[in-house]
């Protein structure tokens, strides 16, 4: 991972903890029911997740209590606007958007000396069966103090009321105790604690409960899309719910997909010729094996590119420039179809959500695209990272040249 890391693609905009804030985050998986990190260092997400912590644990997800209780850690202001790298749920990312927008001054204050934990409250304690995702409505979230801050402060408050009544200013048990918190937690009389609950209403979005389940819900029924077989398998028995059900695998998927105005193709729109330009490229990439010239040097060169084109058999080669030829064709036969010209999967990776789609929609539907067909290795970096972690490993060092090059080209 040390080219990403050079140009910045691999988890660069975590922040570093380290000395006292490694304590106060320790507190925080103590008060959600985790076990503390040894770690003397490590580096945090938006979320307050860390790469790692996770490694240590050995748990990609060690902030859940379970698939059906997600949490947060807040331990300084300069999280805000920070990436969230491993999101259980699509909504992680503007969740963590609201909980700034509305608490950013407080969290400042409180984090001076203290740190916030954060409960995604969807009024599910524990999850039975995979249609137990329909029961996402609204997410309530809540915080809670370390040290019970918030609680130590109305308790000084009340021993200052308490000092002021009658003649107690000369009660000695009384100073002890306002000595005993300030010394403890400081002059709380100032501070604002009271982080208010937030609600949020979930629409559609990804889990990664039950091996990841696609809820898409503007519809008169809502859809689910399955990435686990079993997971598929057991919902498909629930019969009382009016819902559409769909595994990743499925054909009917795509038609379905098409026939509600969820995705559409526009194989003459300037971003489709655009992405088309970096998938064929990639084609080419996996077909080739043993070759006299560096990967990023054939993808980049036209002339190179087509000299390897022309050495691959006739099959994959039609493969490769299916748009093209479909493009070709069409010049002189308006009725021609896709369908035999250009591959199934290669036709899926060049569609895109449907425009009547909400912004938050429209990158739920990108995601999908980007799992049934990772073809886009720009869509696949920016929809679903860990999927091009992973692959991009395999990869051989020329090929991460040209995959980090396409990528950063693009910003």
């Amino acid at each position: 991972m040390d080219k990403l890391k050079e140009a910045d693609l691999y988890k660069g905009e975590l922040i570093p903890i380290n000395g006292k804030l490694v304590e106060r985050y320790n507190k925080c998986l103590e008060k959600l029911g985790f076990t503390e990190t040894k770690l003397e260092s490590f580096f945090i997400d938006g979320i307050g997740w860390s790469p790692e912590v996770a490694k240590e644990k050995n748990e990609v997800h060690y902030l859940n209590n379970g698939e059906a209780n997600p949490h947060c850690i807040i331990i300084t202001p300069l999280q805000k606007g920070l990436p969230v790298y491993n999101p259980f749920h699509s909504f992680d990312r503007e969740l963590m958007k609201q909980v700034f927008k509305i608490h950013s001054t407080k969290i400042e204050n409180i984090t001076r000396d203290s740190a916030i934990c954060v409960d995604f409250d969807q009024k599910i304690d524990v999850f039975y069966e995979p249609l137990d995702v329909l029961k996402y409505d609204n997410i309530t979230v809540k915080f809670r103090l370390i040290d019970n801050l918030d609680e130590a402060r109305e308790e000084q408050l009340n021993l200052i009321e308490l000092f002021k009544k009658d003649n107690n200013f000369v009660d000695e048990k009384i100073h002890e105790k306002l000595l005993e918190s300030a010394n403890k937690y400081g002059d709380l009389r100032e501070r604002n604690l009271n982080l208010k609950d937030i609600v949020y209403s979930v629409d559609s979005f990804y889990t990664e409960a039950f091996g990841g389940i696609f809820v898409i819900k503007s519809f008169l029924s809502p859809i689910l899309v399955f990435e686990d077989v079993d997971a598929y398998n057991d919902a498909i028995q629930d019969t009382s719910h009016n819902v559409l059900m769909y595994h990743v695998s499925q054909k009917e998927l795509i038609d379905k997909l098409r026939s509600h105005l969820i995705i559409e193709c526009d194989l003459d729109l300037d971003m489709t010729l655009r992405r088309y330009d970096r998938i064929k490229k990639y084609l080419l990439s996996e077909i080739l094996e043993e070759t006299q010239h560096p990967i990023k040097e054939i993808l980049n060169d036209s002339v190179l590119f087509k000299s390897y084109l022309n050495k691959i058999d006739i099959k994959a080669r039609k493969k490769v420039m299916g748009l093209d030829r479909y493009l070709e064709k069409r010049k002189t036969d308006k009725t021609i179809e896709v369908k035999g010209i250009i591959d199934d999967d290669v036709y899926l990776s060049l569609h895109s959500p449907h425009s009547s789609l909400k912004p938050n929609e429209q990158d739920l539907i990108w995601k999908l695209i980007v799992t049934l067909a990772p073809k886009d290795v720009l869509f696949l970096y920016w929809y679903d990272k860990e999927e091009f972690y992973k692959q991009y490993k395999d990869w051989d060092e020329s090929m991460k040249d040209w995959v980090i090059h396409t990528i950063k080209g693009s910003f």
